[in-house]
């Protein structure tokens, strides 16, 4: 049975080399990976990846920690992630820690240090700094996705900033009767996204000198449903309405425009809306929102471990600030003339 030594021979590539183009591992040129899989293919060589991972002490698989699998968000970072993994030819397990404290504690202090993970993606996962030690402690890279972790690596988005910037299209387009849907309680254990994304919200306003009406700041779980009964709430529970809303997701933006249809309101004309995320749905309904990219955020946090691994230290602690877009669609625009203030 021919071994890779065989298939270096034939291919006149070191061991080293075909290790690496067979397993896609390192940088090795196409001439090269040709070379290597022409050698494999004629003598009937498949790489093991048992064999090899005995003799490196890796397991070419890495462990991806997510609060649900369920909400858009998580579930575009991992499509991202086990995208970019295939592709450099590692495996993926997914550790979903919906359950509450005691799933966390134990993912992240049994199964996540078990010989079974080279490295760790955590998304929207504030981690103590003791837990990221603990990892890095028995050499797990760890990158997180969603906000800053002591000692480790980074990607994010500057949540404050886009929402600042979202409200001041809506006052910039004349808007001065705004509500804000954010998240609720529950959703601001881990970096505190909904409040963060509502301070950018009370910058521009405050910014713009307009008032802040309580009755108008409402909350929902980041979902289409519950965004959707707390807009008719807001929509038809006041004698006076806003003329826009700014959710802090799309898909709450999106239960917003659902609820707004059944008060025969018309978006953009007698109501706006703008969300934060880049949904799929958001072309649906002509969603004028704030794209961040989630999949391109899982498939950097990819690139930033294996360039890690491959460099044969921990990955670097660094902070990275994500590029969001703004895509400008239908749901927002000038508001109803009546209620333009007037200027004399």
């Amino acid at each position: 049975m021919p071994g890779i030594k065989d298939v270096a021979e034939r291919a006149g590539l070191s061991i080293a080399t075909v290790s690496r183009a067979l397993s896609g591992k390192g940088n090795v040129s196409a001439r090269s990976r040709e070379l290597a899989q022409t050698a494999a293919a004629d003598l009937g060589f498949v790489l093991s990846y048992h064999a090899s991972s005995l003799a490196s002490g890796r397991t070419h698989n890495v462990g991806v920690v997510v609060p649900s699998v369920h909400r858009w968000f998580f579930s575009s970072v991992v499509e991202g992630v086990s995208a970019a993994l295939l592709d450099a030819g590692y495996d993926l397990t997914l550790y979903n820690i919906s359950e509450g404290q005691e799933r966390r504690h134990s993912v992240l202090n049994d199964f996540l240090l078990r010989k079974r993970v080279d490295a760790v993606i955590a998304v929207s996962l504030e981690l103590r700094e003791a837990e990221i030690q603990q990892l890095l402690a028995i050499h797990r890279p760890i990158v997180g996705i969603g906000g800053p972790l002591p000692g480790a690596s980074t990607i994010r988005i500057d949540d404050s900033g886009i929402a600042d910037a979202a409200a001041r299209h809506l006052i910039q387009l004349g808007h001065t009767k705004i509500a804000h849907m954010t998240g609720d309680a529950e959703y601001d254990q881990d970096f505190r996204l909904p409040g963060t994304r509502q301070a950018g919200f009370k910058k521009a306003m405050k910014d713009a000198r307009l008032e802040i009406r309580p009755e108008w700041q409402v909350s929902a779980d980041f979902t289409i449903r519950g965004a959707y009964a707390s807009a008719r709430q807001l929509l038809g529970g006041s004698v006076e309405r806003p003329t826009a809303v700014f959710a802090a997701s799309d898909e709450m933006a999106i239960g917003t425009i659902l609820a707004a249809r059944d008060f025969g309101l018309r978006v953009p004309y007698d109501l706006s809306v703008i969300g934060i995320d880049g949904h799929e749905l958001g072309e649906v309904f002509g969603l004028t929102t704030i794209d961040q990219d989630a999949r391109g955020q899982g498939a950097l946090a990819v690139r930033r471990l294996l360039a890690g691994l491959d460099g044969g230290g921990d990955t670097a602690a660094a902070d990275t600030q994500y590029p969001t877009s703004f895509v400008m669609r239908s749901s927002t625009a000038v508001p109803p003339v009546d209620t333009v203030p007037r200027r004399g």
